[in-house]
């Protein structure tokens, strides 16, 4: 693998087409050992050959896409998340999941105390989050079962759902109603809202959540954010979609 990847790599702006000596040259291969791995690349579509000279296929664009769609989402996120806090004047996140946890990959936060300082990095249990639960709803029936059966899921307040068949209904709902509401499961006096963000194979990747003190409001009143989230995350969707080469925020961002 390691020597398929020198072939790969021996392309670049400047050497965009290359003869055999040249590959194994570059590579430090023998001609024997670059021909085949040049002959691999042509048959899987990823390198062409007019008889001479090889050349790289739009195809290896593949190899790249999904770890620069990953690796742009928080900067992709990051202009829609700004104008969804103008408008509801509170704070929102965004998160990732990473096995049992949360991680805040992007926030935009509104000039008030928070009840829980909160930044970008931090982890925090998937159960007791709004983001958690719609994450944990985007995954399959058994993932969730080994999950369930695997988390420590103990009381962070008073309110937090520890029981298993409680939180499976829960994020069942949360499947089918597209969004989650945590009413101080996590921390006294505050409350989250989340919806989830698709890739382009409609995989959620992501959840966007806003987030109140509780003395701003009831967890109804949360429901009044739903629109412009939905607006803000459809858009973070579209910019992460492929376009043509050169195109799209996702593949170049």
């Amino acid at each position: 693998m390691e020597r398929g990847l020198a072939v790969i790599r021996a392309f670049d702006h400047t050497r965009p087409r290359l003869t055999l000596a040249e590959v194994a040259k570059i590579t430090g291969l023998d001609r024997a050992a670059a021909r085949r791995f040049l002959l691999t690349l042509v048959d899987l579509g990823y390198v062409s050959f007019d008889g001479r000279l090889y050349s790289l296929r739009p195809r290896v664009l593949e190899l790249g896409y999904a770890f620069l769609s990953s690796l742009s989402l928080p900067e992709v996120a990051l202009t829609h998340m700004e104008p969804l806090v103008a408008e509801v004047h509170e704070t929102s996140s965004l998160g990732v999941l990473d096995g049992q946890e949360v991680v805040f990959v992007a926030r935009v936060p509104v000039k008030r105390l928070m009840a829980i300082p909160i930044m970008v990095g931090s982890r925090f249990p998937a159960y007791p989050t709004s983001m958690g639960r719609v994450l944990l709803a985007g995954r399959g029936p058994e993932w969730l079962e080994e999950y369930l059966a695997s988390a420590e899921l103990k009381p962070l307040t008073d309110r937090t759902v520890t029981d298993p068949d409680r939180l499976r209904e829960i994020i069942a709902r949360v499947a089918g109603e597209g969004y989650a509401i945590v009413d101080q499961e996590i921390d006294d006096g505050s409350r989250s809202i989340a919806v989830p963000v698709h890739d382009a194979s409609g995989q959620v990747v992501a959840a966007l959540n806003v987030s109140m003190l509780s003395g701003r409001g009831t967890a109804e009143t949360m429901l009044d954010f739903l629109p412009a989230m939905r607006r803000a995350a459809e858009q973070i969707e579209a910019d992460l979609r492929p376009g043509p080469v050169g195109q799209g925020i996702g593949l170049i961002g």
